[in-house]
């Protein structure tokens, strides 16, 4: 990828292969400025990865399903970047979830820092949502992105307590992933 930015547009992109999106709305996803949402979103559409169309004033792009490596860029932007949509989705109406945190392997790697290819994905709730909901939206993740997915629940209170667990601790050490913002913190 050019930039991390490509790659959460990519992301958020061939990932709904069937949706369109303004490039605001690319922006607000994806965390990336108005300037580079455009200029990176026009060089995909000139590159053919992308497809636009104009509805008043808003620019539209949709993932560009004819390009003869559509399957390909895909799967590798899903096992790259792909998990950050995904669980977005998956947590957008979840009512209790005030924070969805990827750590572990895949975090380190987004952060890229060097290793094997992930095994898993590791997400970490913090909030309310009933453990039973919390396994259902791990099957599903899993089964999309074709790897298994582990989400752990903690209470805000243990997330931010002065004297945390060495879990915590841990994770608060090493890269961690903001799902809903797909900002990478070191």
């Amino acid at each position: 990828m050019r930039s991390d930015a490509v790659g959460a547009i990519l992301a958020e992109v061939l990932g709904h292969p069937d949706r369109e999106f303004t490039l605001s709305e690319l922006g607000r996803r994806t965390g990336a400025s108005g300037p580079v949402v455009h200029r990176e979103s026009g060089r995909l559409v000139e590159n053919g990865v992308l497809r636009d169309r104009r509805e008043g004033r808003n620019r539209l792009v949709r993932a560009n399903k004819d390009h003869p490596l559509f399957a390909l860029m895909r799967d590798l932007i899903a096992a790259t970047y792909g998990p950050v949509p995904l669980l977005r989705e998956l947590f957008d109406e979840v009512d209790g979830a005030g924070q969805v945190l990827i750590y572990g392997s895949w975090a380190a790697r987004r952060a890229s820092e060097s290793g094997a290819f992930p095994n898993d994905i590791d997400v970490l709730v913090i909030g309310t949502v009933p453990r039973r909901a919390l396994s259902t939206i791990a099957s599903e993740a899993g089964d999309r992105l074709d790897v298994p997915v582990n989400v752990t629940r903690l209470d805000r209170d243990e997330w931010e307590t002065d004297e945390p667990s060495p879990f915590v601790s841990t994770v608060k050490s090493r890269p961690i992933v903001d799902v809903l913002t797909g900002d990478v913190h070191v």
